[in-house]
This record gives C-alpha cells, structure tokens and sequence, in this order.
C-alpha cells in the first residue's frame, strides 16, 4: 500500500488559516481533491461562491492548468483580507469581497464551485446563466442518498433534486467519503 497523496502546500496555509480563525466548516480534504482534478480538466475562468478561509480556493488553485484564472467571492471583509494575503503574488487568483450573485459580471465560467448555501438553495437559475455550455457546477456537502426521491432528515432533499432533474444540466451525485456527497452538473 502506498502513502497518501501529499496535500498541497497551497492548501495546507488555508487549513492553518481556517484553524487559526477558528473557521470549521471548510472544504472537506475528500472534497478537494475532487475540486484539483476537475480544475485540471478546465481551461479559462474558474469561479467559488463563498471563500471563507480559502480552503476551497486553494484546492482548485492547486489543480489549475496555466493560464486559468480563479475569481473566488466573500462578503467577510476580514477573511477576504485573510485569504488575499494568503495568495499574495499569485495573478492567477482573485478574491472579491462581494455577494456570491456578483460573480456575473466575471461570467461565463468553465467551473463554478457553489459553496454557500444560499446558492445552492437558489438552485440552477443563476448558475445557468454563470456557466458555459460544457461548464461544471460543483456543489458539496451533502449526505449520500439510495433513494428517490432524494431524502435528508426524513424530507424530500428539493436542493438535491433540482439540480439532478434540471434540464439545462446533466447532474450525478458522486460519493467522496461514506458520509460525504458531491453533485457534479454539467451545462448542456
């Protein structure tokens, strides 16, 4: 059996970031990975709806071909400070503080990570209009589902099953850990 995969030194400083500002909920590790490897297979302009302490940011910049660009968007002016100066000197990353409904003016993007809730509550309205045609969205956290309709807490999941009958996207929900669920969507 071989070692794990090093984690990236970009990612490590938002890990100590994050713990220093006592932030929890950030990028899962399992997430992340999954995040490098679909910034890998992008090119052009990638985009994060809620950076918090830059966990995420950091995982997709890790995976970034050259000449992509990441616009990550906060509206804590404290961590937006935090997390620019964590990628000080880096041109290929900007962090805004702004709502996550501001990305359009950056838009179209070929990989929009929607990481604040009430994105992903706002279901694949916006996102459509903020993702080119063959474009990913990428939403995280949620708990893996064998059924359907898709159940949380004893409620029908309605999050979860917008964006996987959405017409305007082909959407499959990817297990990164046991307890840990991702839905990938992809613009037709």
């Amino acid at each position: 059996m071989s070692a794990p995969p090093q984690i990236p030194g970009v990612v490590t400083r938002a890990h100590q970031l994050s713990r220093r500002r006592g932030f929890v909920s950030s990028c899962r590790n399992e997430t992340g990975w999954l995040l490098a490897s679909l910034a890998a297979s992008r090119q052009g302009t990638l985009a994060e709806s809620g950076t918090g302490c830059g966990v995420g940011s950091a995982w997709l910049r890790s995976g970034m071909r050259a000449g992509s660009r990441l616009v990550t968007a906060e509206h804590d002016a404290g961590l937006v400070e935090a997390v620019r100066e964590m990628f000080a000197g880096d041109e290929a990353v900007d962090v805004l503080e702004a709502d996550w409904k501001e990305l359009a003016s950056r838009a179209p993007f070929t990989l929009l990570f929607l990481d604040v809730r009430e994105a992903k509550r706002a279901g694949p309205d916006l996102a459509a209009e903020l993702v080119e045609p063959g474009g990913l969205v990428v939403l995280d956290d949620f708990t893996p589902c064998a059924t359907w309709p898709p159940m949380y807490q004893g409620r029908v999941d309605t999050t979860r099953q917008q964006w996987l009958t959405d017409p305007r996207f082909t959407t499959v929900e990817v297990m990164v850990a046991i307890d840990a669920s991702v839905l990938i969507a992809t613009r037709n």
